[in-house]
């Protein structure tokens, strides 16, 4: 069979860019990944309707494969992922932005086994390579190239509140850091393998739970394996994405050397220079208006499209172009200069800093950090409340489902139950229900994941309680915290492909914050608490999310269930080694990621750290105070941010569903009020109006690279990110050998 719309289906969605602990801008096109899609059936030349919710009819040329998760899958998905992890913990730190792994690890993956096959039957390395071993290699990645996003956020903001120790370093904790990512990797990983059957299986349909982002990657894997055609083709992508993979990674190791050249380009500095050091553009150049080539985020611009592009540049100029010069000419926020002693650079201001809150007159970013953070959370909440009928199907759903799965479970054992006899005679049995492809054998045994969260409950309770100073009470609850925040994750994730961990992290921090006022912990405790049960809160949902997405992927490519948790499991063990010590490389290497006293001249931006410490500080130190002007803007921005919501849900439907393209991202809007400069949106946006035109005069070739061309920026930025680290510790970077030339100060 031929493929007629399955372009069109998952272009806009073709990966998930996931700002960990702020909001995330959904894809422009998200909903194009319809519940249905048209193919050709070769004998008959006639156009049919594929179910989405199906199984997906595989090219006639694929052969069965008897045991998909290969050694060769689970090493190449996981070096993939390693490369996606150090990714990932670059591009957090300066900017708070994840990417998943899955669809760069399906290409990639591709090419490499592909290549591997070809080499006849050499044991463990030749084969044949068919989707369902694809569909492993980008469950391992995704596994490896998870849970950085803690340390991109809670674990450094407790190194800013200074919650771990005098003198303590990410080095000498290193056991601490290790212990609280291991128990955030598997507590997501184990209370949600359960739940597979119910969001992919049961209810997918009825909650119409179509997973963009997973379906998107089942599609080009099938597209790959469909035949001489579709090798072809994935081996174009495969080229594209290597090439501009090397690419990004030379010119970012290469710009340390010239950064105000090859990266950093500061025109009101160069007018300042020209000017005789005289002019007024030093007040523009301190507002963070310049222009930064970021393959990365160039390559997110080409994913995330116009509409969120385009917001998070309107986000950016109200917030550094409008709004902070009018509050720092009124005097409710003040700057401080970098240089004051020198002329020549009198007038470049620092506004970003949030040293000593409580104590001076805030900087514009910490007035314009409460209205991003409310319009993050209020429109992840008010996107669950507006589902409140489809969220109380799903919690009855599940319930019931429970039960009829126990009470099967009893009677095929000669046992009865009343209870659970009961609950299940509640169930209507009409025979049309789904019916799950994978086999007994295929499953996720029950005393697989039962057994694993019982011990890693247990053993949580005790590495909070020794290493963390948590009661074991505060660690189940952030446990049940992370569940429901998963359950509603998903189900919220699952149709708008824009997953709330923003609302899980801060949520979980406002409970927490409630939980420890007045129960004689210190301020220094209380932060520390908040910041580690809001991670384990929001870690256990990413990684709960990610094996879902996984589950997804697998489920329309008949993947066995039980193959893929193992892959993602296996990938997932090496992230709780791998995340922790690239932190520590990078912290090493720039300590200004933790150390409070050099926030102020700092390589990373660290959007995520500064937010999280600001709510920590906000709901435990009665001394620090949010200033009553953000307050009630927050208030009115939350409140429009809602309105939006319920507009869009209930009234911009049928007919005037067209009109919904034209509302503002509010997501993308706060997320620019919450990264200290609009740097990284000027790039995004140059990204989107490269997307914009490319599609429309060449969707052909935007079909074949678009994708792989941004993806392959992501991941070259970020791995050349991880080698600058290392060029600094081995004191061989820009700083010694490289230039400043056309940068402020002499520094970019």
């Amino acid at each position: 069979m031929a493929i007629v719309e399955e372009k069109r289906s998952f272009d806009a969605s073709a990966a998930n860019v996931r700002p960990f602990s702020e909001s995330t801008p959904a894809y422009e096109n998200a909903n194009d990944v319809k519940e249905k899609m048209s193919v050709e059936v070769e004998s008959t030349g006639e156009v049919e309707e594929e179910d989405l919710f199906a199984p997906l009819k595989m090219d006639a040329s694929v052969v069965h494969e008897e045991n998909p998760l290969t050694i060769r899958a689970l090493v190449v998905g996981i070096v993939l992922g390693c490369l996606v992890s150090a990714s990932n913990l670059y591009l957090g730190l300066k900017t708070g932005f994840t990417f998943s792994a899955n669809m760069f690890g399906a290409i990639f993956g591709y090419g490499i086994i592909k290549m591997m096959s070809r080499s006849g039957q050499i044991p463990i390395i030749g084969g044949a390579f068919g989707p369902q071993e694809n569909s492993i290699i980008q469950a391992a990645a995704t596994g490896a190239g998870g849970i950085s996003g803690i340390f991109v956020a809670g674990i450094p903001a407790m190194y800013k509140l200074d919650t771990m120790g005098v003198g303590s370093t990410p080095q000498k904790d290193i056991g601490a850091i290790f212990t609280i990512t291991l128990v955030c990797s598997f507590l997501g990983l184990f209370y949600v393998t359960p739940l597979r059957k119910f969001f992919v299986v049961q209810v997918a349909r009825e909650l119409k739970l179509i997973f963009p982002t997973p379906t998107a990657v089942a599609l080009t894997i099938r597209s790959m394996h469909a035949g001489a055609a579709g090798s072809i083709e994935a081996m174009k992508k495969l080229k594209c994405l290597m090439l501009a993979f090397g690419a990004a990674l030379a010119h970012r190791v290469g710009s340390y050397y010239a950064i105000g050249i090859l990266y950093d380009w500061h025109p009101f500095t160069w007018i300042h220079i020209w000017s005789g050091y005289t002019s007024w553009a030093m007040n523009i150049e301190s507002w963070g208006w310049y222009f930064e080539w970021t393959p990365a985020f160039i390559g997110s611009g080409i994913l995330i499209g116009l509409n969120p592009a385009i917001s998070m540049f309107v986000g950016s100029f109200l917030a550094w172009g409008l709004i902070g010069p009018v509050l720092v000419h009124y005097g409710v926020c003040i700057g401080t200069q970098y240089v004051p002693d020198d002329p020549k650079w009198d007038s470049y201001y620092n506004f970003f800093s949030l040293r000593n809150l409580g104590k001076v007159t805030p900087s514009p970013r910490y007035w314009l950090l409460w209205p991003g953070v409310m319009v993050m959370v209020c429109s992840s909440m008010a996107e669950l409340f507006v589902q409140y009928k489809v969220i109380w199907f799903g919690l009855k759903s599940s319930w019931q489902q429970t039960c009829v799965s126990i009470n099967d479970s009893l009677v095929a054992k000669g046992k009865n139950n009343g209870f659970f006899a009961k609950q299940a005679a509640k169930v209507v049995r009409t025979g049309e229900e789904v019916e799950d492809p994978a086999k007994a054998n295929e499953q996720v045994k029950h005393w697989h994941w039962m057994v694993g969260l019982v011990v890693t409950v247990v053993v949580a309770m005790i590495i909070f309680h020794f290493q963390w100073d948590m009661h074991p009470g505060l660690t189940i609850l952030a446990a049940i915290l992370a569940f429901l925040f998963s359950f509603l994750a998903i189900q919220i994730g699952a149709v708008t492909d824009s997953t709330p961990l923003t609302a899980a992290a801060k949520a979980s921090q406002l409970v927490f914050g409630g939980a420890t006022q007045n129960s004689g912990f210190s301020i220094q405790h209380a932060q520390k608490i908040n910041l580690a049960a809001g991670g384990l809160a929001a870690g256990g949902a990413d990684v709960a999310n990610a094996l879902v997405s996984d589950f997804r992927t697998g489920y329309l490519l008949g993947t066995p269930p039980l193959k893929q948790w193992i892959a993602q499991a296996i990938g997932t063990f090496v992230a709780v080694w791998l995340s922790p010590g690239l932190f520590v490389l990078f912290t090493k290497a720039y300590p200004c990621i933790y150390d409070p006293n050099l926030e102020d001249d700092c390589a990373f931006a660290i959007p995520s750290v500064s937010a999280w410490k600001a709510v920590a500080q906000a709901v435990t130190d009665p001394n620090v105070k949010i200033p009553l002007s953000s307050g009630l803007f927050a208030i009115v921005m939350g409140v429009v941010s809602v309105l939006q919501v319920i507009v869009r849900h209930f009234y911009l439907v049928g007919e005037h569903e067209k009109w919904r393209k034209w509302l503002p991202n509010w997501g993308a809007i706060a997320l620019a009020w919450v990264i200290p400069a609009p740097v990284f949106a000027n790039a995004a946006l140059l990204g989107a109006i490269i997307a914009a035109i490319w599609r429309k005069y060449s969707m052909r070739t935007w079909d074949i690279y678009g994708y792989a061309l941004a993806a392959g920026f992501i991941a070259g930025e970020g791995l050349g990110g991880v080698v600058g680290a290392i060029l600094t510790l081995a004191g061989v970077d820009g700083s010694v050998y490289g230039s400043n030339i056309g940068c402020p100060v002499d520094s970019c």
